[in-house]
């Protein structure tokens, strides 16, 4: 049986000094973990990629359903591992639920771990 994380709130962007200045500690490296983990889908990096096309909004489950031919409530399963990640904000309009990037969660991530592609 695979061993279970501790839960951690990961929803504010990672801070923390970059992986390659010096050996983390274990808090550090479970938080980039946790934040890697999310993104370890096909589906979700499909999912943030368009999002992050998405420069003046955000967008629908319904139409993020569509565009990566899956039921909203798997859509809905997988934006949830990555709102709890902290990559992705919500909001609900109406009916619909609106979902949009959390550009600054993932330039955070990058600086850790790259600094150097991010200046």
């Amino acid at each position: 049986m695979p061993k279970t994380l501790p839960k951690i709130d990961v929803s504010a962007p990672i801070c923390c000094a970059p992986v390659a200045a010096a050996p983390v500690d274990d808090r550090a490296a479970l938080e980039v973990a946790l934040r890697l983990k999310a993104l370890a889908d096909p589906v979700r990096v499909k999912l943030m990629s368009l999002l992050l096309a998405q420069r003046d909004g955000s967008m629908n489950t319904r139409d993020l359903a569509a565009a990566v031919a899956l039921a909203e409530s798997t859509v809905s399963h997988h934006l949830g591992q990555l709102r709890t990640a902290g990559l992705v904000e919500s909001t609900r309009q109406g009916m619909s639920v609106h979902h949009a990037a959390r550009r600054d969660a993932l330039s955070a991530l990058c600086f850790v771990l790259a600094p150097e592609c991010c200046r």
